[in-house]
């Protein structure tokens, strides 16, 4: 059975008069639950602008300052070119990044932060924070584990002997 989405669990809260008695009682979350379309979630909205690995790593790496295409795609061998492309697009049109051509020759371009990226930097750094306190040790214990794994001998080593169920006399040769 497939899992409900936010807009019909709400829709099903409304049904079964679920929601607060007192909506003096609600907190700012709420309006992260509202389906109505009147309220935009300011979580949800900003995840929908950096919510993807890429965005976030790109965002992270223009913090240092105006970098070109190729550095932007050398900080990272698993990024290619097309999805580095068309993530620095999103981030534009979303005002997050800033594209501006170099009259040299040959010319280039070069990509920065505006002012609305450069407010991501208290969120970047917090979110790099918490992967080095939570997420390497556990990246680094399992690294750890897999390599004492591989060092140790098998249990069983060679084949296992053959077991032949059902014959009650041996077979003799003719």
């Amino acid at each position: 059975m497939p899992q409900a989405t936010a807009m019909e669990t709400e829709r099903s809260r409304h049904a079964h008069g679920a929601h607060p008695a007192h909506p003096a009682h609600a907190t700012d979350s709420d309006a992260c639950d509202s389906a109505d379309g009147r309220n935009l979630c300011p979580v949800l909205a900003a995840v929908g602008v950096i919510g993807t690995e890429w965005r976030l790593a790109i965002v992270h790496r223009l913090l240092e300052g105006p970098q070109r295409f190729s550095e932007i795609l050398k900080s990272n061998p698993r990024l290619n070119a097309k999805t580095l492309s068309a993530t620095l697009k999103f981030l534009e049109g979303q005002g997050v990044v800033q594209r501006t051509v170099v009259s040299t020759r040959p010319f280039s371009v070069v990509y920065s932060l505006t002012e609305m990226g450069l407010g991501l930097a208290p969120a970047a750094r917090e979110l790099r924070a918490w992967g080095e306190r939570w997420l390497l040790p556990r990246a680094a214990q399992t690294s750890r584990a897999a390599a004492q794994a591989a060092r140790r001998p098998p249990t069983i080593q060679g084949e296992l002997p053959r077991i032949v169920v059902g014959d009650a006399e041996p077979h003799r040769a003719r």
